[in-house]
């Protein structure tokens, strides 16, 4: 089993500019009120449907707060047979410092 990727802001920026996923962990009310473009955000009511609906191999990154909570809910999705994880070192609010510009409100898709 392979484990997730501890990544900074720039790569998980480049990742996303090449496709991969970006779930935010935060809870609602935070996640409506300013999130990473294009982030879904990922609870435990939605889990089970996000796992179902994924592609396993397709890259993922995870975010939260400030890059603690999400190396656990990286972790949770590598044992539920993901591949391809990175946990957003900093988390929400580093991204916000370093990609203001990739911010957005309200609710997911």
């Amino acid at each position: 089993m392979s484990e997730f990727k501890r990544i900074p802001p720039e790569q998980a920026q480049a990742l996303r500019e090449k496709g991969a996923v970006v779930v935010d962990i935060r809870d609602q009310p935070t996640y409506v009120a300013g999130h990473i473009t294009g982030a879904q955000h990922l609870d435990n009511v939605n889990i089970a449907d996000f796992i179902r609906a994924a592609d396993l191999d397709a890259p993922v990154i995870v975010a939260c707060y400030h890059g603690n909570s999400s190396q656990s809910a990286a972790a949770y999705l590598i044992s539920q047979g993901f591949s391809d994880v990175y946990s957003l070192d900093g988390g929400f609010e580093l991204w916000r410092t370093t990609y203001p510009a990739e911010i957005a409100s309200g609710d997911s898709q």
